[in-house]
């Protein structure tokens, strides 16, 4: 017999709660503002492909963060206005040149959310913060 699964209600996190190599978020989080950073086709066997790269600085009442969106996420653009309300749903925080970005794979997803009335707490960017990297030994 095949058992009846109960989806779980997600736990949402504030951007200030953002650690770096973690995983699994969902954020509702403003787009402060948005920047395409890479736009070019790539042959690909018979068509084109396109590689799209965009970068958006969201954040919430806590805190702000770059968001990287890559190809398919970077087609989210579109609605990735300044003032938009956005959920991320299976984010993850990938490292770039020693800083944190949040980002959404293919396991993930970038929805559109109903307009928030929250302020984005702007003097707070976690991505101006630069992480070191250390090997940890153990003897």
């Amino acid at each position: 017999m095949a058992e009846s699964k109960t989806l779980r209600k997600p736990i949402f996190t504030k951007v200030d709660q953002l650690r770096p190599g973690t995983s699994g978020h969902t954020l509702t989080i403003k787009v402060v503002n948005t920047k395409m950073v890479l736009q070019k086709g790539r042959p690909d066997g018979p068509q084109v492909r396109q590689i799209r790269i965009a970068e958006s600085l969201v954040g919430d009442e806590t805190g702000m963060i770059i968001f990287t969106a890559r190809n398919e996420q970077a087609f989210a653009v579109d609605f990735m206005k300044e003032g938009a309300t956005l959920t991320l749903r299976n984010a993850k925080i990938d490292m770039f040149k020693g800083s944190m970005r949040l980002a959404v794979d293919k396991w993930g997803r970038v929805e559109v959310a109903e307009p928030d009335s929250f302020k984005v707490k702007e003097d707070n960017n976690l991505s101006l913060i630069e992480y070191e990297l250390i090997n940890i030994v153990e003897e």
